[in-house]
């Protein structure tokens, strides 16, 4: 038993000098949501405190992210929200897959999948009430329901 705990402590420091890579892409305000569809600021809050650590290229890294294997973990999470969804870099997404994106973050939201429940037991600060829910959810749909309009497309076909 004592060999196997002290094979798992040294492993456990072995990990530790792989780190992962900390680096935000540079801003580029004319590219993200919040900027191109002049979000009100208190939306703009809801979607930065609950969103953007794992959907845009404005991540916070805690400092939890020094700790492996929780960092590897946790960067995993946040290059799979980026791929779904990058905020960021909204504006690089074709009108339908704008669109298309919306109508999936109020279903997510709809559904409570998100913001993730392992994101919000340790960020608080992302839970979002009842009524901010519908806010985000009002708010996403209208974006949705403009860029729709706009770019003369269907509108999305639920499942």
């Amino acid at each position: 038993m004592k060999k196997v705990l002290v094979i798992l402590l040294v492993a456990f420091i072995l990990i530790q000098f792989f780190p992962i890579d900390k680096n935000n892409p540079a801003p580029t305000p004319q590219m993200d949501f919040l900027t191109i569809k002049k979000t009100p600021e208190t939306t703009a809050a809801l979607i930065r405190n609950s969103c953007y650590d794992c959907h845009s290229n404005e991540t916070k890294y805690p400092w939890y992210t020094n700790v492996q294997p929780f960092a590897w973990f946790l960067k995993s999470h946040i290059d799979e929200g980026r791929k779904k969804l990058n905020f960021s870099t909204f504006a690089t997404y074709e009108p339908k897959r704008q669109a298309h994106k919306l109508a999936e973050t109020v279903e997510m939201i709809e559904k409570g999948e998100m913001p993730l429940d392992s994101y919000v037991l340790i960020h608080s600060e992302a839970k979002l009430t009842a009524p901010q829910q519908q806010e985000l959810i009002q708010y996403f749909k209208r974006v949705e329901s403009d860029i729709r309009t706009a770019n003369n497309l269907p509108a999305e076909e639920k499942k």
